[in-house]
């Protein structure tokens, strides 16, 4: 622990220059008495490190000197490739090795790109998740990770929501993909290659079983894939509405009076375009114009009273 915590000591001062003991016993997390300790040990050890009295003092490299000690580890070169993703490196247990990469990073970059990275840093944020829903309780996330980076398989109680049911299955974990703030597992068993929403996983149990993924399997290409064939199932009919210009917009579908739309279901339709209010009016099919109709004269007879 201490031989990081110099290292990182070391860094900071690198991509910070002059930087105070109290300063540096912040970032670290340290007491600053453990901070004048490191430092004694790092001018020992033959690093050109300064301290300097006085209110505008504090330590600082002698200029030009930068350190070689910026090699990743596997675990940090795995969360930089995540650094974009805020909070994602911590949910798979990996924000600490996050934190040492990036500090690494900046080190090994000359000055004048030190300061873009910083100020993309400073002015761009992915928030992933939408506005109306908690984020998913994920406990497992952690594990279901790990089995992914070890290839190892696992056993997953799973509650299925179609059903709904609990199931319990064999697989292979092929790879994670974050959906919208949503956790999802690409796993292979018996039944073939599926998808499983990793906040619905209630036990994991990895197994002492390593896999190897088919050469022809590719993450990204399988999500497509995953998608095209969801959005085909998802709109399995279509309506024919009548729209205001409001209407239109707010449907996101070309101005006209009269348009056809996709519709999942009469049941999911119906809320949609209740929605609507009076920019829009089904004129197809009629179960659900009928649908519709019923709970307007409903609501209609609910506020006249």
């Amino acid at each position: 622990m201490r031989a990081s915590r110099l290292v990182n000591l070391l860094l900071l001062l690198q991509n910070r220059g002059r930087m105070t003991a109290q300063q540096l016993a912040e970032e670290l997390e340290v007491s600053v008495r453990t901070v004048y300790r490191d430092a004694e040990a790092l001018a020992a050890a033959g690093i050109p490190l300064y301290g300097e009295a006085g209110h505008a003092g504090g330590y600082r490299l002698v200029d030009g000197y930068r350190t070689r000690l910026t090699g990743l580890t596997v675990d940090e070169a795995q969360a930089a490739f995540l650094a974009a993703l805020p909070g994602t490196a911590a949910e798979l247990g990996l924000g600490e090795a996050l934190a040492t990469a990036q500090l690494k990073l900046r080190a090994a970059l000359p000055a004048e790109l030190r300061e873009h990275a910083g100020r993309i840093q400073e002015r761009f944020l992915l928030d992933a998740p939408g506005w109306y829903g908690e984020a998913d309780d994920t406990p497992h996330l952690a594990a279901v990770a790990a089995a992914v980076w070890a290839r190892r398989a696992v056993v997953l109680r799973y509650r299925r929501w179609r059903a709904p049911e609990e199931i319990e299955r064999r697989v292979e974990p092929y790879g994670l993909v974050l959906k919208a703030g949503r956790w999802y597992l690409v796993a292979a068993g018996t039944s073939g290659t599926r998808t499983y929403r990793v906040d619905q996983v209630i036990e994991l149990g990895e197994l002492e079983e390593e896999f190897v993924v088919p050469d022809n399997f590719d993450l990204a290409a399988y999500w497509r894939a995953y998608l095209e064939d969801f959005r085909a199932r998802l709109h399995t009919g279509e309506a024919l509405v009548r729209l205001t210009p409001e209407g239109a917009r707010r449907l996101g579908v070309a101005p006209a009076k009269e348009a056809r739309v996709p519709i999942e279901s009469i049941e999911h339709a119906h809320g949609e375009f209740l929605r609507l209010g009076a920019d829009v009016e089904v004129l197809a099919p009629a179960e659900l114009r009928d649908r519709i109709a019923a709970t307007v004269r409903a609501l209609a007879a609910r506020y006249d009273q």
